[in-house]
């Protein structure tokens, strides 16, 4: 069980990554699809880069991130194949992982710095966007939330009995 928390946290602090350089390096506009129509309307399109490099330096960032996120599915698979584990086993240790991710993807990143403007993050990166944060944006993707902790459960099984297979 404290592999799979671990592994948890890896996902966690990947998906954190993801956001940081999209939104703080990055900066394109295709990375706001899923935030809220108010988000969207203010922030602008394009914006310059405040130092040279800033865009690589985000892909960089995005890169380590799913290098993160995936390297904590491919050492749960591994660690999992070690100890012999499961079906029922890996499916756990998937499920966990993936419904912890969710957790702390509604919690932190909805809740905590889109509604409350936490850490100043957004408005760090995207001053236009300060009016439009608040707590009445919580909620908003309630629906998209619901059908990726839907989408989990075929996918971790299918995962589950690939991982058997070895």
């Amino acid at each position: 069980m404290l592999v799979t928390l671990l592994l948890s946290l890896m996902m966690m602090a990947g998906l954190f990554l993801l956001l940081l350089g999209g939104v703080g390096f990055v900066q394109n506009y295709s990375f706001f699809s899923s935030a809220p129509q108010e988000v969207r309307d203010a922030v602008p399109k394009t914006k310059p880069e405040r130092f040279a490099g800033q865009h690589a330096l985000g892909w960089v960032i995005i890169i380590i991130a799913f290098a993160l996120m995936g390297g904590a599915v491919v050492l749960g698979a591994w660690d999992g194949i070690r100890n012999d584990f499961a079906f029922w086993q890996f499916f756990l240790r998937f499920i966990i992982m993936l419904l912890l991710l969710k957790a702390f993807d509604i919690g932190f990143f909805d809740w905590f710095l889109l509604c409350n403007a936490g850490f100043d993050f957004f408005p760090r990166f995207y001053p236009e966007c300060r009016p439009v944060l608040g707590h009445y944006l919580f909620g908003y993707n309630r629906k998209t939330h619901l059908l990726h902790v839907i989408l989990f459960f075929p996918s971790v099984a299918l995962l589950s009995w690939i991982c058997t297979l070895f």
